[in-house]
């Protein structure tokens, strides 16, 4: 008998999109469980298939380990009464540890003596524990669950079978009606049942019933065939990473084939006729080696190559029918005129509260326009602004953008040409949509970045305006996604405009429209809360510490591109020890300005040099450093601001800021402000922990 464990838990197939979340949950749960049992093990193998998740350990322990605790009691002065007997609480807290008085031992913790016992525990037989992983499979996470039978378990799919072994011996436990055994299910057409006689055959069992197990294996095996297919057709396959992890989630034994189809269907926009064969069959699709879409795909069979001709011309028939409605889509969409198009965007409904969907673009046309005047660009540019903003939304009413949504904007963009646009305005269309997913490319063009602004600032202020706030997982407007994409694109463009700025210009429409929303207090602490996590958790996951976050976005967000620079100098002077007295000097001007009620500095109230010195050094630095955030410049701010700190220093050394006087004390405390002032332009310095080593 091995010393290897296997757990396999049978379902009907799960959705591919399930299965890479659910095998890396069983696989670290499976880990934590171990640990937290104390049981001995090795390696944990994984593997998954759409109708299987299973684990592997090698090499576990036959026992816990045996232990010696020590158990900690009363205190010495409740342990033993004032005639030097043991009380009754001591007495009583040796039997709950199953030890004698004579056992008892005592330890000092912070001053007072404790009493102790040191116990042996004896570890528990691994065959008797293994009973309770049940649990591991009962806490399995899943995007949606379902109930079958009158089971009241929820469950991603219905539970068929469950293989629970211990080198040869089976496993006992039970979930709704389902007992593990030792008996696994082959490929569903291919295969059979089949006895595993000891956990470590697991995999070998599958294979001798069409069925590849390991994740990894399956997809190289995959890959290798694709690769073949391409080298022996002198294709190029447009391989993307993400199609081949779902093909592979969704085949226990995967073939490659090949199909073609007509080239009629090649005059139909390629992003077209790759979105039906990739989207909607898992197809591959084939280019020439010089990069030309061909009339060609490649698609991968749950099975292996007997009558793989026949799978091939089944697939081709299915995809022919698709292709046959693309291209009618394609040119029905032609008729007609954009204006036309447009008109039909009053009849549908954008969100009840907020108006149709032509409602949404007159609000985009409003924000882009005044964004374009921020910008100041010049007349053509604003043209082509209010254009792409009017017909940005007009792809949405087409028969190809209805049966392929994942191609609005990019429709918009090829009709918009075929329709006579402007090829700027017909970028736009498409980039007003970007970035797509995390991490997305932003839009390249000034216009499309414009209009792309203005339409997820809409959607968000529209939304939180009337009460829908992403809470938790729950995000059904994907307003996180968007407020991203907003941050990310101003990163880039690096325009002189504030979040804040855009935020406020939006809900003002809002008010002005009438628009059902909730006070306006309410909604703005919202919006820019929302926006502020959204800059912190970008700032984060640019490397920044979460004390500089919180310095850097202690007065709003600003100009994001800014804000992010000022962090990432911050971020290199918190270790740096020549900043050290800087630090310390504007850190302490901060504080005590906490105190000052605002009132214009007399300097004929000066009583010594370094009040006077300090205050025209301000007076000299004051413009100079502005001047640097203006120029996008901040190591060169804070080294205008550092140049305070030597003064700042003479200043503290010599001058009582909290005089006796009332009207020097003030003096002071508002000299410190204004510099307080300058310095939270740039971050709340007392937000961080400096790190200097000294």
């Amino acid at each position: 008998m091995s010393n290897t464990v296997l757990f396999e838990l049978g379902v009907e197939e799960l959705p591919a999109r399930f299965i890479d979340d659910a095998i890396e949950q069983l696989t670290s749960k499976t880990e934590a469980w171990f640990k937290e049992s104390r049981i001995p093990f090795g390696e944990i193998r994984s593997f998954a298939t759409p109708r299987r998740l299973a684990v592997q350990i090698s090499d576990v322990g036959d026992k816990q380990p045996d232990l010696e605790e020590e158990a900690k009691g009363p205190a010495k002065k409740i342990a033993i009464d004032e005639n030097g007997d043991w009380t009754k609480a001591a007495i009583g807290f040796s039997k709950g540890q199953g030890k004698e008085i004579d056992d008892i031992y005592f330890k000092e913790i912070k001053g007072t003596e404790y009493v102790h016992v040191t116990k042996f525990v004896e570890g528990e037989p691994t065959e008797q524990l293994l009973q309770n992983f049940k649990k591991v499979f009962l806490s399995l996470n899943f995007p949606k669950n379902m109930r079958w039978a009158s089971y009241e378990l929820k469950y991603a799919r219905p539970i068929r079978w469950m293989v629970a072994l211990y080198g040869e011996q089976v496993i006992p436990f039970n979930i709704e009606n389902v007992t593990t055994g030792r008996t696994t299910q082959g490929h569903r057409f291919l295969g059979d049942e089949a006895d595993i006689q000891d956990a470590s055959l697991y995999e070998e069992v599958l294979e001798g019933q069409s069925v590849i197990g390991s994740v990894e294996r399956r997809k190289q095996m995959i890959h290798d065939q694709l690769t073949s297919l391409q080298e022996e057709k002198g294709w190029s396959l447009i391989l993307d990473e993400d199609l081949l992890n779902e093909v592979n989630q969704l085949v226990e034994y995967p073939t490659a084939f090949s199909g073609s189809f007509n080239e009629e269907f090649l005059d139909i926009p390629e992003e077209a006729l790759i979105t039906s064969m990739k989207e909607h069959q898992r197809y591959f699709p084939v280019r020439s080696t010089k990069g030309e879409l061909l009339p060609h795909f490649v698609g991968v069979r749950n099975g292996n190559a007997e009558h793989i001709d026949n799978v091939a011309r089944g697939n081709e028939k299915v995809l022919k029918a698709r292709l046959k409605d693309a291209q009618f889509f394609y040119e029905e969409d032609q008729k007609g005129t954009i204006d036309q198009k447009l008109s039909k965007l009053k009849r549908m409904v954008y969100q009840e509260e907020l108006g149709t969907l032509a409602d949404k673009v007159e609000r985009v046309v409003a924000v882009s326009g005044k964004v374009a005047e921020w910008l100041e660009l010049d007349e053509n540019t604003r043209q082509q602004t209010k254009r792409a903003a009017e017909i940005c939304k007009f792809d949405l009413v087409t028969q190809m953008v209805d049966e392929f949504t994942e191609l609005q904007g990019v429709m918009g963009e090829k009709y918009a040409r075929l329709f006579g646009e402007d090829d700027v305005v017909a970028t736009a269309i498409n980039e007003h949509y970007m970035p797509r997913q995390a991490n997305g490319a932003v839009p390249s063009t000034t216009v499309g970045a414009i209009v792309s602004i203005a339409d997820k600032l809409d959607t968000i202020v529209g939304s939180i305006s009337i009460g829908i706030i992403p809470t938790g997982s729950q995000d059904p407007y994907g307003l996180r996604r968007q407020s991203l994409g907003i941050l990310q694109t101003l990163k880039e463009k690096g325009w002189n405009i504030s979040v804040e700025q855009l935020i406020d210009l939006v809900h003002h429409f809002y008010r002005e429209l009438n628009l059902p929303t909730r006070t306006h207090e309410e909604v703005e602490e919202d919006l820019h809360e929302f926006f502020k996590v959204r800059a912190a958790y970008l700032l984060r996951e640019d490397g920044i510490d979460p004390d500089v976050v919180e310095a850097v976005l202690s007065n709003g967000i600003g100009r994001y591109a800014s804000t992010r620079d000022k962090a990432k100098v911050l971020v290199s002077k918190r270790t740096d020890e020549s900043f050290k007295p800087v630090q310390e000097a504007l850190g302490r001007v901060m504080k005590l300005a906490e105190k000052a009620s605002q009132v214009e500095v007399d300097p004929a109230l000066f009583e010594n040099d370094s009040e006077s010195k300090l205050y025209d050094m301000y007076q000299m630095t004051h413009p100079a450093y502005h001047e640097a955030l203006k120029e996008e410049q901040p190591e060169e701010a804070l080294t205008v601001l550092s140049s305070l700190a030597s003064p700042i220093h003479d200043f503290f050394d010599h001058t009582m800021v909290m005089a006796e006087d009332e009207k020097v004390k003030n003096n002071r405390l508002s000299l410190l402000k204004g510099i307080s002032e300058d310095v939270r332009v740039f971050a709340d310095l007392t937000k961080i922990e400096w790190k200097q080593q000294f």
